[in-house]
C-alpha cells in the first residue's frame, strides 16, 4: 500500500473477524527499537478514557479486543505483533490508530524499512506498508482501522510525530502521568502502569521516559481528592521471585512432592502424553499463560478449555491428536488441534497433514505442532498440501518446548500472575519442563550433516553448494534461538538474533550465503542483541581450531582521556574472568594493543597505542573456550558448550559494564595525555 490509501479486508479476505497487525524496522547497529501503542477512539477522534491507550504498561483489553503479542524473531530480525478481535470491539469505537514510538532522544530516521504488515485470523498475509520518509520524529502513526458501517477498513496513514509517545496519546485526549527518573514521591511504589497505590506484595524496577516530571503526591490533612487513575509512560519491569524458604526437610535426600511427577516417564509415548497434559492443563487454568501460548495463533482472549486423546472421525481409521484447545468468545469458538513430540523425536508429515484436514472439513482454526525443534522462517518444519478449493482455511503453527519454559519463565520470575495459585502453578511446570526425564528440553541435536561437515572442514573437502553445510547452518540458527529464549527468560530483557539482511530478503538465499561462508572459512557466526548491553554479543564458532569465541565490542565514552577510559573499563571488570582478552579499537586500523585482562590490571596504559599513533574508538571484549565435539546434549556436546559460553560471558563480563553514550569526540580528547 501507499501512503494515505486505503482497502476493506472483507475483500482481502473471508477470515477478518480477528486480525493482527505486525510493525518492524531494521537498525544496522542492532542497538535500535521501539515500541507499540494501540489508541481506540470514539466519532470525535478521542480516547472515551485513558484504558482505550494500550501500550507496554497496559498490553491486553479487558474485552480482548486488543492484545499486545511482543517480539517474534523473524528471518531478517523482529517484529511487534498485536492481536485485534474486531468483533469485541466496542460499537462506539469509530477508529484504532496503531503507532509506535522510540525513547532516549532517538528518532525513526535512524531506523531502516519501517513496515507495517496485516493478517488475518489464519495467519495468511493481506498487505503491506513501507514508509520510507520517518526523519528526526520520535513517534510514528503506522495505520488505523476505521469502521464504514458495517465493515472494517485499514488505511495506511505514516504521520511523524516529534513529540514522543506523550505527545502522541496526549493530542487523542490520554490523560499522562509522565515519569521521570526524578526520586518517586512519599508513597508512590512505582508500579509504572496507573497511577493507583500499587500492590505491596510486587517489587520493581522503574524505566523512566525523558522530559517528564512527576508531581509529588501529598499525605495526611493535605492530601487532595484521590484522582482517576492515569497512564503513565515509564517502563515497567516487575520482578515477582522471592527467595527460597528454608526446608523442613531432615536432610537433602528427601524430596519435595511434586504436582506433575516424572519417576514414572518409561517411553516416549508416556512423555509426549504427559507433557501434553500437564501444559495444557495449565494453560487453561492461568489466563495469562494460556493467553500468552495462543493469542499469537490468532486466538480470540476469553473462557479456554483443554483436551487430551480426543478422538476425531477421519476416513476408515479415527485419529486421535495429542491434545485440543477451544477458546469461547462472545458465543463464538476458536479450535486448535495441538500434535506434541518430545525428546528429540521429530514431527511426521503424514500426522500433521491428516489434522489439517480433519481441522479444515470440522471449521477449526488451527493446527498447533508442539516438539524441542525451533522453527525457521521459510523453512517449515513439515510440508502440508493445502487445497485450495476449500473455503476454510487452517493455519499451521509451531511451537517449541524451549519458548513455553521462556513464556512460563517471564511470567513468574519478571511480569507476575494474578495470583499465588497461578504462579504456584506455573512454577511447577517449568520444574516438570526442565527435569532430565521429561523431554522437553528443546534443540538439542545438530542433525546428521554435523559430524560429515566438521570432518569436510578439517581435511578441506568441504564444497559450496554442499547441502549438508545448509543444514548445519539452519540448525546453528535454531540453536542461536533457543539460546535468546533461555537468556532472555533469566533476565527478563529482550534477546534476539542479529539478522544483518534486508528485511524482506529471502531466508533462503541468507543461509545459502552462509552455508558457502561455512566452506570456505570454517567459521559459524551469529549476533545477540541484550536490552541493556552497551552493545552486540557476538559468537563465533571455528571449526577448524575447535574453539568458541564470545565478545562485544564497547565504543569508548563521549569525554574524557583514553588512559581515564582504560583505568575506568579495568575497575569495571574487576570480578571478571582473569583470562578476558581486551583489545583496543582504534580508528582506520585492525590492530590496535591486546591482552589479557590479568596482564592488563597492574597496568591499563598498555591498552593505549604507542605515541597517540590513532584515535582510540572502543574497546572488544572476548572470552574463548574449546568446543563440545560431539552434536548431541552430553556434557562435551557442541550446543551445551555454546549456550555454557554464551551465559558465561553475559553474566561475568556483560553484567559489569553500563550502556556508553554516544561517541563524539573533540581533537583535545585525541592527545591521549590525562
Amino acid at each position: 500500500m501507499t501512503k494515505g490509501s486505503n482497502v476493506a479486508l472483507a475483500a482481502l479476505s473471508e477470515n477478518t473477524g480477528s486480525v493482527i497487525v505486525s510493525l518492524s524496522w531494521i537498525s544496522q547497529t542492532g542497538e535500535g527499537d521501539a515500541d507499540v501503542s494501540v489508541l481506540l477512539l470514539d466519532a470525535n477522534g478521542k480516547v472515551r478514557g485513558d484504558k482505550d491507550f494500550y501500550f507496554y504498561n497496559n498490553p491486553v483489553a479487558a474485552d480482548g479486543s486488543v492484545q499486545l503479542l511482543g517480539k517474534t524473531p523473524t528471518g531478517s530480525g523482529d517484529e511487534d505483533r498485536i492481536g485485534f478481535d474486531l468483533t469485541a470491539v466496542p460499537s462506539d469505537v469509530d477508529r484504532i490508530v496503531v503507532a509506535a514510538s522510540r525513547y532516549g532522544g532517538a528518532a525513526f530516521g535512524e531506523l531502516e524499512d519501517l513496515k507495517l504488515t496485516l493478517a488475518d485470523g489464519g495467519g495468511e498475509g493481506l498487505l503491506g506498508f513501507t514508509i520510507d520518509d520517518a526523519g528526526a520524529v520520535s513517534a510514528i502513526i503506522f495505520g488505523e482501522l476505521y469502521r464504514r458501517g458495517e465493515e472494517w477498513k485499514f488505511r495506511a496513514v505514516g504521520q511523524g510525530y516529534d513529540t514522543g509517545l506523550a505527545g502522541l496519546a496526549t493530542d487523542f485526549g490520554v490523560d499522562i502521568d509522565d515519569d521521570t527518573d526524578a526520586e518517586k514521591a512519599p508513597g508512590d511504589t512505582g508500579t509504572g502502569e496507573w497511577a493507583d497505590p500499587p500492590s505491596p506484595d510486587i517489587e520493581q524496577e522503574r524505566h523512566t521516559a525523558p522530559g517528564s516530571v512527576p508531581a509529588p503526591r501529598p499525605s495526611g490533612d493535605e492530601a487532595e481528592p484521590k484522582k482517576a487513575a492515569r497512564p503513565r509512560t515509564a517502563k515497567k519491569k516487575i520482578t515477582v521471585p522471592r527467595m527460597a524458604k528454608k526446608s523442613l526437610a531432615e536432610n537433602d535426600s528427601w524430596k519435595q512432592a511434586r504436582l506433575f511427577p516424572v519417576s514414572v516417564l518409561k517411553s516416549d509415548r508416556d512423555r509426549e502424553t504427559r507433557a501434553t497434559s500437564v501444559l495444557l492443563s495449565v494453560m487453561a487454568q492461568v489466563p495469562e499463560f494460556g493467553r500468552r501460548l495462543t493469542a499469537a495463533f490468532g486466538a480470540p482472549s476469553g473462557r479456554m478449555e483443554t483436551f487430551t486423546e480426543v478422538s476425531l472421525p477421519h476416513g476408515d481409521t479415527p485419529r486421535r491428536p495429542d491434545g485440543v484447545i477451544r477458546v469461547e468468545r462472545a458465543g463464538k469458538l476458536w479450535t486448535a488441534l495441538v500434535e506434541t513430540k518430545t525428546n528429540g523425536n521429530g514431527l511426521k508429515p503424514e500426522q500433521v497433514q491428516a489434522y489439517m484436514d480433519i481441522a479444515a472439513r470440522r471449521g477449526y482454526e488451527a493446527v498447533i505442532t508442539l516438539s524441542n525443534d525451533v522453527a525457521l522462517e521459510g523453512s517449515p518444519l513439515v510440508d502440508v498440501k493445502v487445497d485450495g478449493r476449500r473455503k476454510h482455511k487452517v493455519a499451521l503453527w509451531h511451537l517449541s518446548w524451549a519458548e513455553v519454559t521462556h513464556q512460563a519463565q517471564m511470567l513468574i520470575r519478571h511480569e507476575g500472575v494474578g495470583d499465588k495459585a497461578h504462579a504456584w502453578l506455573l512454577q511447577e511446570l517449568l520444574h516438570y519442563l526442565r527435569h532430565e526425564n521429561s523431554g522437553c528440553h528443546g534443540f538439542q541435536n545438530m542433525g546428521a550433516a554435523w559430524v560429515p561437515v566438521r570432518n569436510g572442514i578439517d581435511d578441506e573437502t568441504l564444497c559450496q553448494g554442499d547441502p549438508r553445510a545448509l543444514e548445519v547452518v539452519e540448525n546453528w540458527e535454531r540453536l542461536i534461538r533457543q539460546i535468546c529464549l533461555s537468556l532472555g527468560g533469566e533476565l527478563g530483557q529482550k534477546a534476539l538474533p542479529v539478522q544483518r539482511a534486508k528485511r524482506g530478503a529471502d531466508p533462503g538465499t541468507r543461509r545459502s550465503r552462509l552455508a558457502d561462508d561455512l566452506c570456505t572459512n570454517g567459521r559459524l557466526q551469529a549476533e545477540l542483541r541484550i536490552e541493556g548491553a552497551p552493545g552486540i554479543l557476538a559468537v563465533i564458532a571455528d571449526l577448524r581450531t575447535g574453539k568458541l569465541r564470545t565478545s562485544i565490542e564497547i565504543p569508548a565514552p563521549e569525554q574524557g582521556y583514553p588512559l581515564t577510559w582504560a583505568k575506568r573499563l579495568v575497575r569495571r571488570l574487576a570480578e571478571a574472568p582473569a583470562d578476558l582478552h581486551v583489545e583496543t579499537l582504534l580508528e582506520g586500523t585492525t590492530g590496535g594493543p591486546r591482552g589479557t585482562l590479568e596482564r592488563l590490571r597492574p597496568e591499563p596504559a598498555d591498552m593505549l597505542p604507542r605515541n597517540n599513533a590513532a584515535q582510540l574508538t572502543g574497546f572488544r571484549l572476548s572470552l574463548f573456550k574449546s568446543m563440545g565435539s560431539s552434536r548431541g546434549n552430553a556434557a562435551s556436546g557442541f550446543i551445551r558448550s555454546v549456550d555454557d559460553a554464551v551465559h558465561r560471558f553475559h553474566n561475568s563480563v556483560v553484567v559489569h559494564l553500563d550502556r556508553p553514550a554516544p561517541r563524539q569526540t573533540s581533537a583535545k580528547e585525541r592527545t591521549g595525555t590525562e
